[in-house]
């Protein structure tokens, strides 16, 4: 998912750097916004499965400190490990989506500029 965001990225920066015409514009800013909206739904998709795991190691703290037991220590582990790797996989994904915000606004201006040459 993070190679597919950089990916647009680059994309979308060339097409930035490029003199392209009012439709052009026009057809990146559709293509980029459908994009975002991708991205804004695996985010969510992400948040609830980070909530979740991270509900679950919670839970399983409960668990070590009522019943202090191997099982419960390894999934505690486990739980913890995959928590961490959530919590970090979503960040990128938040901070990638927010780049991305921020190339919209580059698109609508070089757009509005384009819309101001006769």
């Amino acid at each position: 998912m993070i190679g597919y965001m950089k990916h647009h990225e680059r994309y979308v920066r060339e097409m930035l750097e490029k003199n392209l015409s009012r439709e052009a514009w026009q057809d990146l800013l559709v293509y980029h916004d459908q994009q975002i909206r991708w991205m804004q739904h695996e985010r969510v998709v992400h948040l609830m499965i980070m909530l979740s795991v991270c509900l679950f190691a919670l839970l399983s703290l409960g668990f070590v400190i009522l019943a202090p037991t191997l099982p419960f220590f390894i999934l505690l582990a486990l739980l913890m490990i995959l928590s961490s790797a959530y919590i970090f996989h979503y960040y990128r994904l938040e901070n990638g989506v927010q780049k991305w915000y921020d190339l919209s606004g580059e698109i609508r201006t070089a757009s509005a500029v384009m819309e101001e040459i006769p």
